[in-house]
């Protein structure tokens, strides 16, 4: 009897579905439509995608409340540097344009905003890409004074005048150019490619236990990709993301082309190689660190396996 209850609570656990946290950003809002068409059942595996704000996603897994979460390289070095140690196992897409330096009418670039009030989350990427550009401008992040404004308020602190410029990633990034007319785009990640790289990121734990269970999971990533490509499917694939989102389909087909997808076999690369992914997240080490996000410099590497990419696009 007491083999028996034994046995079936190990087979309880190895049928207990991937709890995923992931938030609204095309390259993981995208999942939805892999859960909707039943892709991941199909794979033989059971996910349970948790929607969640980008900031309360990262929380609820450094609580231990879910497997995985998805996150920008450089927020899965915040997230393990504060304690929910972390695997990189799948590069979704990198930002094409869709993370924005917005400013009010009046100002064309970024040099334009010296001395003026800048919003941003303060240690999030959006920070690390305004930082950048800043220093391309010749400014420095001394020349602008920065305001700590949560992503999703962007819109609303552009609107109200209390700031001259924001800097988001989308849906935020548009609401604001929307909330304000003849604000602009000054800056944005297509004049930074392959700074930012959004990920899915597993806990070493989950991992280790159930490494087929996420590759099954990696490989049903294609099969969205090219959901997304194929014309003929591609408006049902975004209705769905935006039904997500909670926006229209045209809204978020608008901003589509600011996220830059990638197939396993474009993604397996990146995450291996050095110049990718790694050296992004290294830039993005060393920006967490200079601005305190947190304290030691992290070993970028042990955070990335490019594995389960490359055996999921041999099947």
């Amino acid at each position: 009897m007491g083999i028996g209850l034994f046995g079936l609570s190990l087979c309880s656990l190895a049928a207990a579905p991937l709890k995923i946290a992931y938030s609204d950003w095309p390259g993981w809002t995208a999942f939805a439509i892999g859960a909707e068409k039943g892709w991941f059942k199909a794979a033989g595996v059971e996910v349970d995608l948790l929607w969640f704000e980008y900031g309360p996603s990262m929380e609820a897994y450094s609580a231990g409340k879910v497997d995985a979460v998805m996150v920008t390289n450089g927020d899965a070095l915040v997230t393990g540097a504060t304690g929910g140690k972390n695997v990189m196992i799948l590069v979704t897409d990198y930002s094409n344009g869709n993370d924005m330096v917005v400013a009010k009418p009046g100002i064309k670039s970024l040099k334009d905003l010296k001395g003026g009030k800048i919003g941003v989350e303060v240690g999030f990427v959006d920070h690390l890409l305004l930082l950048n550009g800043l220093k391309k401008a010749g400014l420095a992040e001394s020349d602008v004074t920065l305001v700590p404004t949560p992503t999703n308020q962007a819109p609303q602190v552009l609107a109200s005048g209390q700031v001259d410029a924001v800097a988001a990633w989308q849906p935020n990034s548009g609401a604001a150019l929307k909330a304000l007319p003849g604000s602009t785009a000054v800056y944005t990640s297509a004049d930074e490619p392959g700074l930012i790289y959004d990920m899915v990121a597993v806990t070493p734990q989950s991992l280790a236990q159930r490494r087929a269970d996420w590759v099954k999971f990696v490989s049903v990533w294609d099969k969205i990709v090219a959901y997304l490509a194929d014309p003929a499917t591609r408006d049902d694939g975004i209705k769905i993301m935006a039904a997500r989102a909670g926006v229209s389909p045209a809204d978020y087909a608008a901003f589509m082309s600011g996220t830059r997808l990638l197939t396993l076999a474009e993604g397996a690369p990146k995450l291996a190689g050095i110049a990718s992914v790694l050296g992004s997240a290294k830039i993005a080490d060393d920006f967490n660190v200079k601005n305190e996000v947190y304290k030691e410099h992290q070993d970028v590497a042990s955070y990335i396996d490019a594995s389960l990419m490359l055996e999921a696009a041999k099947k």
